[in-house]
């Protein structure tokens, strides 16, 4: 299997790995080519705005996730041949979840036998970069670093003399040299990231900016060489063809607007595959669910910053309580167990929510939970086996405000922090709702599972 392929990657987090991806993926596409964007890790924002660029959905590869066989197939199923197929990594290229950097981007950059591009600030330094760069060449032999993007360069000086230690020192060749660039011409962050492409005011000008910037600063017919450069793969193993569980279709609806925007597409390409029609609803209009659904997944997104807007929504807000009390099921994730909590606390406001969940939760300054997650289900549930392990992430700011004794709930946190002290997945009726986000590749009893009960609700039991 021929499939040009390259990582970027960067010495730490925000390098630029984002900008740079995003500019290599849209020149690319004014040249023409066919993109496929991937993204290392479990990530909704930068995985949404690669696929914005690509004009495809971008998927993840995380070999923590989806063990290293899956991450193959999923990379040779998705992967173009004979195009471009550019996957960002995430944190330093060497960063993992240990001192020897076990998942780390190098950890994909070696499974994939792809070559490795690394984005390198060089802030108030000129040769000391090439002994960075010359570390990670060295580090790991058979991690191929191919070429070095400089960003964030202060003048030519600084470029010329960084360019020629580099290119001395590891034989490695400067491909790109990009300026500072004001960042709110480019993607804009906030809390738990970057702004997302749904909210983003001004997109097409953000297109623009990143094809003026990284267009005027790379090399892109050395970077398509590199790419091109990457050697056959060989056919990862054949999956097993995936059989619905033996029933009728039945419908299931997911929120898909600017405030809930954290799905993969897997997840929904899964829930198809299993026996699910899917509606596309938005929580932003103040209308009833569908009468026919027999069962709703709310992913995660921003319902914090939408908190007005979807306050106002009582109508909405109350026919979620209402289903939810008559036995819908219902997957929240995240975001979307701040929809199904009593209120969500943000910047000093206090905004009433669906109140399907005894609690409240509070958006605070500083992450809450963020990183792998490891759950065994322990308690009775909607939708998973009791002892199912269940390998996911999280990365939230808000916790939950009690003022009572605990609502029950279905596993037992053994990585990760969860909506209580050790627990997480807070379970009423068939209503599940966690701060851990779960991948469909990893998890493929998740979507049996939801579709099962959305069958059992369609048959009337309840």
């Amino acid at each position: 299997m021929h499939l040009p392929r390259l990582v970027i990657a960067g010495l730490s987090g925000d390098a630029g790995k984002t900008i740079v991806s995003l500019g290599l993926v849209l020149l690319a596409r004014r040249r023409g080519l066919s993109v496929a964007a991937f993204k290392k890790g479990p990530d909704y924002i930068d995985a949404a705005w690669l696929g914005w660029a690509a004009g495809r959905p971008a998927h993840n590869l995380d070999t923590f996730l989806m063990g290293p066989e899956t991450v193959q197939a999923s990379f040779a199923r998705y992967g173009l041949p004979e195009a471009f197929n550019l996957i960002e990594g995430n944190r330093g290229l060497y960063d993992g979840v240990d001192a020897a950097g076990t998942h780390s981007t190098a950890t994909l950059a070696r499974l994939l036998a792809a070559p490795v591009v690394l984005v390198v600030s060089p802030a108030k330094a000129t040769r000391t970069v090439a002994a960075l760069v010359l570390g990670c060449q060295k580090l790991d032999p058979e991690v191929r670093l191919a070429g070095v993007i400089l960003n964030r360069v202060s003048s030519a000086r600084q470029e010329q003399v960084i360019r020629q230690a580099i290119e001395a020192a590891t034989g490695i060749p400067v491909v790109g040299v990009l300026p500072r660039a004001p960042s709110n011409e480019l993607v804009v962050g906030r809390h738990l990231g970057l702004v997302t492409p749904a909210e983003h005011p001004a997109i097409d000008q953000v297109g623009d900016n990143l094809l003026s910037l990284v267009g005027g600063g790379v090399d892109l017919e050395a970077i398509l060489g590199i790419a091109s450069s990457a050697p056959a793969l060989a056919p990862p193993p054949a999956a097993v063809p995936r059989r619905p569980a033996a029933g009728p279709r039945v419908p299931i609806g997911h929120f898909s607007d600017s405030a809930f925007t954290f799905y993969y597409p897997e997840n929904l390409e899964a829930l198809e595959a299993a026996g699910a029609d899917l509606v596309a609803l938005s929580a932003l209009e103040n209308s009833p669910l569908p009468r026919n659904l027999a069962g709703l997944y709310i992913g995660g997104g921003f319902p914090e910053t939408h908190g007005a807007v979807l306050s106002a929504n009582r109508t909405l807000l109350a026919d979620l309580k209402e289903r939810a009390a008559q036995g819908l099921p219902i997957y929240a994730e995240c975001g979307g167990l701040m929809l199904l909590a009593e209120a969500i606390r943000y910047e000093g406001r206090r905004y009433p929510m669906a109140g399907v969940l005894p609690f409240e939760v509070e958006v605070m300054p500083r992450p809450q939970g963020h990183g792998y997650a490891l759950l065994t289900v322990d308690g009775p549930n909607p939708f998973f086996s009791q002892g199912t392990r269940l390998r996911g992430h999280e990365f939230h700011y808000s916790q939950v405000v009690l003022w009572g004794e605990p609502p029950p709930t279905a596993c037992a946190v053994e990585r990760g922090t969860g909506c209580f002290p050790g627990r997480d997945a807070v379970v009423a009726g068939n209503v599940w709702a966690s701060y851990t986000h779960l991948h469909a590749l990893a998890t493929p009893e998740w979507a049996d599972g939801l579709v099962a009960a959305a069958r059992r609700y369609a048959g009337g039991l309840r």
